[in-house]
């Protein structure tokens, strides 16, 4: 699908687990259409904008400010704005296209968020997003073992307010003024399982983190090899039936 490798470009920066999911969608993007001026909704430190995108984006939105001033650090926007999504402050029909990746599951006025979303947006305009689907908490291996108290947990640690499936989203999407045009499953339950041990097998990275400010001290190759070669296997694009991730084509009405 790309030529660019995106799942590297992202395990250099981050823990493993996170890398894997950004990677994917971060290809499927290079066949979209964002017809400027552009709305990133919610778009935390700016890093995946900056390895997704070739040109800037013209307005990154988020209500975080240590995120935000990160972003301003990686010069990928052209302009950054400190707010809450539902109170956006642009004029009605101002942007030609948005996109907002892996996001909207956090937060929990999502309704509100939607509708600005879709105020500030023209008629026909695109607005790309992706979120984890039911599957995201139903395939985690350890609720096998100890039931709904370790996926209610998963879902608190991960800070996923909704992960639910295309016929919730859509109701959504209406009643906010979109009308959604086409939708796939990604990232299947391997994979999922994967990024859920990635949780706790990624503990050193947030040591590090938190004492040199990078996830990954020596971005390189050599030191990246081993993880690359068991990652690489699950970071497929291709649409999956029971893919635990969705991906969402909605367009303003």
């Amino acid at each position: 699908m790309t030529e660019k490798d995106f799942l590297f470009l992202h395990l250099r920066d981050l823990p493993y687990f996170r890398a894997l999911v950004r990677g994917v969608e971060a290809a499927y993007y290079q066949t979209f259409n964002l017809p400027a001026p552009v709305l990133d909704v919610g778009c935390g430190d700016g890093h995946f904008a900056s390895l997704t995108f070739d040109r800037k984006i013209d307005v990154g939105l988020d209500p975080w400010t240590g995120p935000i001033h990160e972003a301003g650090r990686r010069g990928c926007y052209r302009l950054l704005v400190q707010a809450d999504g539902s109170q956006s402050p642009f004029p009605d029909e101002y942007f030609a296209s948005a996109f907002s990746n892996s996001v909207l599951e956090h937060i929990p006025h999502i309704d509100a968020v939607l509708a600005d979303t879709a105020r500030v947006l023209r008629p026909g305009a695109p607005f790309y997003f992706c979120v984890p689907n039911e599957r995201y908490l139903s395939e985690l291996s350890i609720s096998r073992l100890l039931g709904k108290v370790y996926t209610e947990w998963f879902r608190r640690i991960s800070r996923v307010q909704h992960a639910d499936g295309p016929q919730v989203w859509q109701e959504r999407l209406e009643q906010a003024g979109f009308r959604l045009e086409r939708w796939w499953h990604y990232f299947s339950p391997s994979a999922m399982r994967v990024l859920e041990w990635g949780h706790y097998f990624g503990l050193p990275s947030l040591a590090a983190r938190k004492l040199t400010g990078k996830w990954v001290i020596a971005p390189a190759r050599w030191n990246l090899w081993l993880t690359e070669k068991f990652v690489r296997r699950y970071a497929s694009e291709e649409p999956i039936e029971d893919g635990t991730f969705t991906f969402y084509i909605a367009r303003k009405k």
